[in-house]
């Protein structure tokens, strides 16, 4: 069933759900101005089945080294929104051209613990697709079935001592981890599809 979802049902879908705001910040967390960002969550079909498409980030970036993230980053002055942000960052990342994109809706904004407000921009891109990997910030590029994805038993929520929040935690899949604000967006979008 998951696998026959059209594009078209996986965007009413997303119009439909009630997209709550998640944070990482705590109460007691000092008052920092929050900085806009946004991520491109790519979906793909391939072998008649939808997959989401992750880059991992190699150990010469600035923040999250060797982490599994979708393609993304800061909003820059010249975005007018979260999707210009979103396929800016997966062009410049890993050559997916924004004309490629068909965008399908947004997921709610997440608060992380670094002070981003991240909005998850949710679109399709055609598969097999030709990637021109950036590969000073870019490791690898892969898909991850969204049935696997969907299956609860694959992943796991638990308390971060040290900062009181919960952590959403995948199962070892092709040699990758997804954890933090990647996993809770990914468990977000299966639960906007109504699969969670």
């Amino acid at each position: 069933m998951l696998d026959k979802l059209t594009e078209e049902e996986i965007a009413q879908r997303l119009r439909q759900f009630e997209h709550p705001t998640y944070s990482e910040l705590t109460q007691a967390a000092p008052k920092k101005p929050l900085r806009p960002a946004a991520v491109l969550i790519p979906l793909v079909r391939w072998a008649d089945e939808w997959h989401l498409l992750y880059t991992r980030r190699t150990d010469m970036v600035e923040h999250h080294k060797g982490q599994v993230s979708f393609p993304g980053g800061a909003t820059d002055r010249e975005d007018l929104s979260p999707e210009d942000t979103a396929l800016r960052e997966a062009e410049e990342e890993i050559g997916i051209r924004r004309a490629d994109v068909r965008v399908l809706g947004q997921l709610g904004e997440m608060v992380t613990i670094s002070n981003f407000v991240i909005t998850p921009v949710v679109g399709v891109v055609p598969w097999p697709y030709e990637l021109k990997i950036h590969d000073v910030e870019v490791g690898r590029v892969f898909t991850m079935p969204l049935a696997w994805l969907a299956t609860r038993k694959n992943w796991k929520e638990f308390m971060h001592r040290e900062s009181g929040h919960t952590v959403i935690a995948y199962s070892n899949f092709d040699g990758e981890l997804i954890w933090g604000i990647t996993a809770r967006i990914t468990v977000n979008f299966v639960r906007a599809l109504g699969l969670g």
